[in-house]
């Protein structure tokens, strides 16, 4: 049975071992946490099991410190017949501190799938107010210019795929 939440927040603590060369958290140990909350959202959304098709704007905005609490936040900001558009924003913050600053933002896809692994519907999510418009537009923009971006990518790939 779906679920009718449409955000996740998850919580981690930046370790020692999560250190890249420059002193703080790596970028890939971000990007496996904002699948984690990206999954969690998209598979309670949908009540079933997910894959990830697309993750697209990922932007670093601010680096995470280790030492710090790193709150990943994830909301459903679009649907399609299979798909579900989640935005997630990542924010850290000393553990002394109490202000939140947000560090990374992107938008992943995510289809739900069902016993045979084939793509299966999902709920629609209707925007409920002006923020929630305001995102639904913007995963809609994203995902108009990922498919030119697709269109791109083919076009650039296809001299290579000759070649193998």
């Amino acid at each position: 049975m779906p679920s009718e939440r449409r955000e996740v927040t998850l919580r981690f603590l930046a370790e020692p071992a999560d250190v890249n060369f420059g002193g703080k958290v790596h970028g890939g140990i971000l990007m496996k946490w904002i699948d984690q909350a990206g999954y969690a959202c998209a598979s309670g959304w949908s009540g079933s099991y997910c894959v990830t098709a697309y993750v697209g704007g990922i932007a670093f905005e601010q680096p995470v410190a280790i030492g710090h609490l790193v709150e990943v936040r994830a909301r459903i900001a679009l649907t399609g017949r299979t798909s579900m558009h989640i935005a997630v924003d990542v924010f850290s913050r000393g553990l002394r501190e109490t202000q939140w600053v947000r560090t990374t933002h992107c938008l992943i896809v995510f289809v739900a799938m069902d016993e045979a692994g084939r793509p299966q519907p999902v709920p629609a999510w209707t925007p409920e107010s002006d923020a929630d418009r305001l995102l639904a537009a913007y995963a809609g923009d994203m995902k108009a210019h990922s498919a030119q971006l697709e269109a791109l990518r083919a076009s650039w790939l296809a001299p290579m795929d000759g070649g193998r």
